[in-house]
Parts: structure tokens; C-alpha cells; sequence
């Protein structure tokens, strides 16, 4: 019990001092206004799908080798965040492609670097960038911890920049990092397949699982990614798998009023915040991009309807609040 609470003290002195306090955080990084890229190709590897610009214009910390640390305040401090630095690169590759600019195309290929030098076997002898920090979530994420999240992220940019440089370094390490994907969380992958045989690529290793959608779908733009570049049986199965899944589960998602985070089994639903269920919104659309299936369609204009309107988007706000209160 002293355990719990002292968990939770650290939990919310760290969050204060991001949150309310001000200044430099890991929040410069994560909460600007999402946006669709207008210049992506769904049928080739160009730009990446969402523009990420305010992600290229972090002013926060840097090591010496221009990779951003993100500082989360109390216990954990300054780290390394294996998804931060690869949406970070993917945010310059864009400038890049959009500019011709070098200078961004050598900030991406430093993230690149890093994910190449980073890639570490785990426990099980599978592929995985670590995550070396403990992490407050529903329970204690003990460092190394990984995600399915940075495997997707990570593979959505070392595949371009590949494709740039045709580095086979970039390529080998994109191989490595997507057997992850394939194997199942107990075997030391992040792919949980459920009872009724929906494959999840869950963010959070966690038992049971959680699903939470923002970071399924990201993964999923890396699996596509993935199979643009190589042509992959199995990347296109895996893809097809993980849109079937969503396609049978985006409704519970929905709770007519505003949209889920994930599916957390606690009493009180876990839902958004503003904004990720902006990113919701425009995640979906980029899916319906890439699939012309009309589930996609359906569920961002209807989670725009609620995000346009003030009680809905006002319940909400509360509703999060009184869950972060009880639960994480």
C-alpha cells in the first residue's frame, strides 16, 4: 500500500512539473496540432503521412550527435525515446522531400543512425529498440521495456531513408526490427492475437493487453511501409490482418460521445485526450487513404462531429480528469 501511494506522489509530482509548472518537458515534443501531410503518396515511399512539423521544430535537448532527449521531469529526467527519435527524423526527412534542404536530410539520417546503433536483442533473442526507463502506465513499465510503437515508427523511417540512400544498413536493421511484429508478446514480439484471432500490435506490453488505438494505427504505417519497400507476403498479410482487426473493432472505440484512448477494463473507460482524439481523427483519414474502407470514413467524420462540439468536447475534458485521478 505505501508502495502504491508513493508510486502515484512520484506519478503526480512529475506530471505537475510538466504539466502545470511549465517549461522545458517531453510535452514540446508529443502534444502540437496534428496534421495529414497533403504531399503523401499512399502508393509509394515519399513524405511521411502526417506533416510532424512542429515535431522538427522541438527546441528541447539534444546530445551531442543531434538526437533528442526528452525530459520527463522527476525520477526519470532526460532520455533517450526510441518513437520521439524516429518521428523526430521522419519530421525533417518531410522538410527534406518538400525543400531539398541537406541540412534536414542529415538531421533524419542522424535519427536513422541512431535507430541502426540502438537496436538491441531481448530476453528472447528478438530485435527491439528499448525503452531504458521505468514507466507509470496501468502498472510499472521496468526498464528495458518496449513497444510495438517504436518498432513501427522506427521502421517507417529507416525504410525511406533507404530508400534515399540505399545504405543496406538502414535495410538490415528495418528487417531485424520487423520480425518483432510477427511474434507474439510471450515469445518476445509485441503482436498479441486475441481469441477470436484479431492480430493487435500493442504499444504497451501489458496483461492483459489494452490495445490502445493511436499506437496500433502508427504501427500499421509502418507495416505498410515496410511491404512498400520490400513487397513482403508477409508484411502484406500482416498488414491486412491488423486492418481487419480495426475494421471488426473501431466501434468500441466509440462511446458516442468521444473516442477511447484504449480498451483499459477498468470501470471508467480510459478515453482521450483533446488531443489524441485529434489524432484519431487524422490517423483514420490517413487509413481511409490507404484502404478506401468506408469504417474509416464513417468513425473521423463522426469523431469530428463531437470534437466541434463545446458539451461533448467539455464532458470529456472532466470525464479524463476524474479517470486520471482514480486510475493512470
Amino acid at each position: 500500500m505505501i508502495n502504491k501511494i508513493s508510486k502515484k506522489f512520484n506519478y503526480w509530482k512529475r506530471v505537475f512539473s510538466a504539466y502545470v509548472l511549465g517549461g522545458t518537458s517531453q510535452l514540446d515534443f508529443w502534444h502540437g496540432k496534428p496534421k495529414i501531410n497533403k504531399k503523401i503518396s499512399y502508393k509509394e515511399l515519399g513524405q511521411y503521412y502526417m506533416l510532424f512539423s512542429y515535431k522538427a521544430n522541438y527546441s528541447g535537448f539534444f546530445d551531442r550527435n543531434g538526437v533528442p532527449l526528452l525530459d520527463y521531469h522527476g525520477e526519470i529526467g532526460k532520455q533517450y525515446n526510441p518513437i520521439s527519435i524516429s518521428q523526430y527524423g521522419l519530421a525533417h526527412f518531410n522538410i527534406y522531400k518538400k525543400t531539398k534542404n541537406q541540412e534536414n536530410l542529415t538531421k533524419s539520417i542522424k535519427q536513422a543512425d541512431w535507430l541502426v546503433n540502438n537496436l538491441k536483442k531481448n530476453k528472447k533473442g528478438v530485435w527491439v529498440w528499448m525503452h531504458n526507463f521505468d514507466w507509470e502506465y496501468r502498472e510499472r513499465l521496468k526498464s528495458p521495456w518496449y513497444s510495438a510503437l517504436a518498432q513501427g515508427s522506427g521502421i517507417s523511417l529507416l525504410v525511406r531513408i533507404y530508400n534515399k540512400t540505399k545504405q543496406e544498413k538502414y535495410l538490415k536493421t528495418a528487417k531485424k526490427a520487423f520480425l518483432s511484429l510477427k511474434v507474439s508478446i510471450k515469445n518476445g514480439g509485441v503482436l498479441y492475437k486475441d481469441k477470436n484471432n484479431n492480430y493487435w500490435l500493442e504499444e504497451y506490453l501489458v496483461n492483459p493487453p489494452t490495445h490502445v488505438l493511436n499506437g496500433f494505427i502508427w504501427t500499421i504505417f509502418g507495416v505498410y511501409d515496410y511491404w512498400l519497400l520490400t513487397q513482403s507476403k508477409e508484411a502484406k498479410e500482416l498488414f491486412d490482418n491488423c486492418i481487419l482487426t480495426l475494421k471488426e473493432n473501431l466501434h468500441k472505440y466509440d462511446i458516442d460521445f468521444w473516442s477511447l484512448y484504449e480498451q483499459s477494463g477498468t470501470k471508467l473507460k480510459m478515453i482521450t485526450s483533446p488531443f489524441y482524439h485529434r489524432l484519431h481523427i487524422v490517423q483514420l483519414k490517413i487509413l481511409y487513404g490507404l484502404t478506401k474502407e468506408d469504417v474509416f470514413k464513417k468513425y473521423y467524420l463522426k469523431w469530428k462531429k463531437y470534437q466541434n462540439n463545446f458539451l461533448k468536447k467539455s464532458f470529456a475534458l472532466i470525464y479524463k480528469i476524474i479517470f486520471k485521478i482514480f486510475y493512470y
